[in-house]
């Protein structure tokens, strides 16, 4: 019976590709919400609900693997936020922290409740989760990474900054992640 593994793609994403395909072919039954169709048209506070009850129902055991990527993982923080510490093993990917904005592409996000995941980190009212890892690109502007590592400092995680890589990291530095993280 093959493990299973929530996934969160980025925004727009499903688990069926990408990432999630490469999870499939290694064997894990990939569970989570694709980030578009009826899952996108739920307000923003029921998509973070939905995210808490799907791990509460499934993966709340130390054994739990939970993966997220980008806008996934702005997801997952905001659900694992509602709840205790999480037993299981999280990997973030291009985390989305709070708002970004860049001058030269002249483009820039404000999630919702952008300032809610480091005002509970600042204060230690966010369950530090028992084990976190976070990998975000040195050029990534919308990971960015001072943010990713002020948030990360203040949660227990241990980021990675990744030289050279923008917000999508490749696939070869993935795989061998992969490769060790799912050990």
């Amino acid at each position: 019976m093959p493990l299973s593994i929530y996934f969160l793609p980025g925004h727009g994403g499903r688990i069926s590709n990408g990432l999630g395909q490469e999870l499939v072919r290694r064997g894990f039954d990939v569970m989570g919400r694709e980030t578009l169709g009826d899952f996108k048209k739920l307000r923003f506070d029921a998509q973070v609900e939905t995210v808490a009850e799907d791990l509460k129902a499934s993966f709340w055991h130390h054994d739990a693997l939970v993966l997220a990527n980008s806008y996934g993982a702005y997801l997952l923080l905001q659900a694992l936020s509602l709840s205790e510490s999480f037993p299981g093993k999280v990997l973030l990917l291009s985390p989305i922290v709070g708002e970004f904005s860049n001058e030269n592409t002249r483009m820039g996000f404000i999630p919702p409740y952008s300032q809610r995941l480091q005002e509970l980190a600042k204060s230690g009212k966010f369950p530090l989760p028992r084990c976190c890892e976070i990998h975000v690109g040195s050029e990534d502007w919308q990971s960015i990474p001072d943010n990713v590592m002020a948030f990360s400092s203040l949660v227990n995680a241990q980021v990675t900054v990744v030289q050279g890589a923008g917000h999508s990291l490749s696939k070869m530095y993935v795989a061998g992640l992969l490769d060790r993280w799912l050990v």
